[in-house]
């Protein structure tokens, strides 16, 4: 199982993204379970997370499914890179999009 978990979240994570040299996964273990903590480029942040969060809650569901059937429970900390600057605001209402037209 050691072997599995991590060779799987390291082929999904760099299917992903641009930078797979940039990939670092390190595993721990303890009494709750196994704690995968994923480092990715920044440049790549968005594409493992993706939109609204989908993509890192799937990699998660299918990560419990490998812990499962080794009876392990496994979970995914996605480290947030250094440097890294928040996105900026998207879902502006009709009036704040208006304004910023000038209209």
């Amino acid at each position: 199982m050691e072997n599995n978990d991590v060779k799987f979240l390291d082929y999904v994570v760099k299917s992903l993204v641009d930078n797979p040299n940039d990939v670092k996964i390190v595993r721990t273990v303890d009494e709750m379970g196994v704690l995968m903590t994923l480092e990715v480029n920044p440049i790549d942040m968005g594409k493992v997370i993706g939109r609204t969060g989908n993509t890192a809650k799937a990699i998660r569901t299918l990560l419990r499914v490998v812990g499962m059937k080794n009876n392990a429970r496994v979970n995914l900390k996605i480290n947030e890179p250094a440097g890294a600057v928040p996105r900026e605001r998207t879902d502006k209402t009709i009036d704040e999009a208006l304004n910023d037209m000038k209209i």
